[in-house]
């Protein structure tokens, strides 16, 4: 069934405008990421003309973007095909986050002490944190897609509230490439209710102004979402496509 493309808004100031080619890109990430597309899945350009709606070039020049970011390869004359897992990659991926997460607690817990007196400090992200974090269990949402939105959001929010926009911008790029295999962590309650505890610690341990702890507790929560990505196959991710998936 067809599904075209939405026309970009009319807007009465300079809008930032998107190409053909931007929709059809952001929309195959969606795909590959929503389980719509999984790893092995053959398809063709003309497939993806009539489904989206839209022509040869901007899905060609979507799919080159995706080509140069690991999503997909070319067969010769037998269309696209979705690439596996770079599992090393996720593994490095997941160590850098490591880095800048427990640095970003750092900042947060040292905040006007020696150096980093002049951190700015956004205390209005961490107040959104706890609001949502520090809840009795029976106020804690069941609810698996918000609750994995929440989680990203969550650690995107400490290192935006540590003050360092390099090292936000950063952050922000690794979160976008695991987010596809972050997903699959929360296919089962256990780690939710696990997420909801442990994100508490880390955020009284900042409250606190312990950093060294705030940084163990954090190291330790990612750890684990890392053990769980290393368990995953391809089995899990088939089955992913016909479940219902958090966007964390």
């Amino acid at each position: 069934m067809q599904t075209p493309l939405p026309a970009p808004p009319p807007s009465k100031t300079k809008p930032v405008r998107s190409s053909r080619a931007d929709d059809v890109y952001a929309q195959l990430k969606r795909d590959v990421g929503e389980f719509k597309l999984v790893p092995g899945d053959r398809f063709t350009e003309n497939e993806i003309c009539e489904r989206l709606g839209v022509s040869r070039t901007p899905v060609r020049q979507a799919l080159v973007r995706l080509q140069q970011e690991g999503y997909v390869e070319v067969l010769f004359r037998s269309g696209w095909r979705v690439l596996p897992f770079d599992f090393d990659q996720f593994e490095q991926l997941y160590d850098l986050r490591m880095v800048l997460e427990t640095t970003a607690v750092h900042r947060l817990c040292d905040e006007g002490t020696g150096a980093l007196k002049s951190i700015q400090v956004d205390h209005r992200l961490l107040d959104e944190l706890n609001t949502i974090w520090l809840v009795p269990p029976d106020q804690r949402s069941t609810d698996t897609l918000q609750v994995a939105a929440w989680d990203e959001a969550f650690h995107c929010a400490l290192v935006r509230a540590a003050g360092n926009a390099e090292m936000t911008r950063v952050h922000r790029d690794v979160t976008e490439r695991i987010r596809i295999i972050r997903r699959l962590d929360f296919t089962q309650q256990a780690r939710i209710d696990a997420t909801y505890d442990e994100h508490a610690t880390i955020l009284k341990a900042i409250r606190a102004h312990r950093g060294d702890q705030a940084a163990m507790l954090l190291r330790a929560h990612i750890q684990t979402s890392q053990a769980e990505v290393r368990k995953i196959t391809l089995h899990q991710v088939h089955m992913a496509r016909n479940a219902p998936l958090a966007a964390g």
